[in-house]
Parts: structure tokens; sequence; C-alpha cells
């Protein structure tokens, strides 16, 4: 009994983060939360040009998986993902990163992860927000 614990010890240090929480279905789930909540967002939702917030989604799912260990499908399609400059033509001030991370909160809460994996993704997604930012308040 002692040697299974090991194994699966042995291979939970070895799986990313991406597999640990689920793999593709979770960031799916996490994302499509966050762009519910984004396709009501008087202030988020302009900052989409699109009226389908389908590619949006399906952006951020994939760089969100690959960031995680997943697949490198977005790169393969989009290059380096170049965060920064991708957002520079929208304004990104403090009361559109407070939108977004309240959003991204609802969404990650309702993912149920452990306290561990949790904390761990929602300072990725802080400091990713605070990343964003490119216009004084």
């Amino acid at each position: 009994m002692g040697d299974v614990k090991e194994i699966r010890r042995g291979t939970l240090e070895t799986q990313t983060f991406y597999e640990q929480v689920g793999g593709e279905e979770t960031f799916r789930r996490l994302v499509h939360r966050f762009y519910e909540g984004v396709a009501e967002d008087p202030l988020l939702r302009p900052m989409y040009p699109e009226e389908d917030l389908g590619p949006a989604e399906e952006r951020l799912t994939l760089f969100l998986i690959q960031y995680w260990g997943g697949p490198t499908t977005y790169s393969d399609n989009r290059g380096h993902p170049r965060l920064r400059m991708r957002h520079v033509p929208f304004t990104v001030n403090r009361a559109a990163h407070d939108a977004w991370l309240r959003h991204m909160r609802d969404a990650v809460d309702s993912l149920g992860l452990s306290e561990e994996h949790e904390t761990t993704l929602w300072n990725y997604l802080t400091y990713a927000a605070a990343s964003m930012v490119n216009t004084p308040d």
C-alpha cells in the first residue's frame, strides 16, 4: 500500500498545473464563465468589437491552457503571446482592471478547485491583470 502512495505522490509532483486541475475542461469552464460576465459588463464589453465573444473566449482559453502546461496551440496559431502589446489599443485603467478581476473571481470560484490550486491560479490572474493596465486613472 505504501508503494501506491509513493507512486501517486510522484505522479502528482510531475503533473503540470494544467493536468492537476483537470486539463482543458477546467480552463474552458473558467473562461466561459468569465465571458458570461464580460458579455453583460458595460465597461468591458465595448473592448470586444466582435459581436460574438466566442473568438476572444477561445484565445484566452488557449492562452491559459498553454501557460499552465497544456498544449501549445495558442502559440502554434498566434505566435508569442505579447499580451501587453495586444492590449495597447484598449484603455485598460484601474476600473477595467477591477471589472476584469471581478468577473474572473466569479469564474475561479465556480471551479471548486483545492485551496492551493485556487491560490496559485488567482495569484497569476491578479498579476496578469495588473500588468495589463496601460492608462492612469
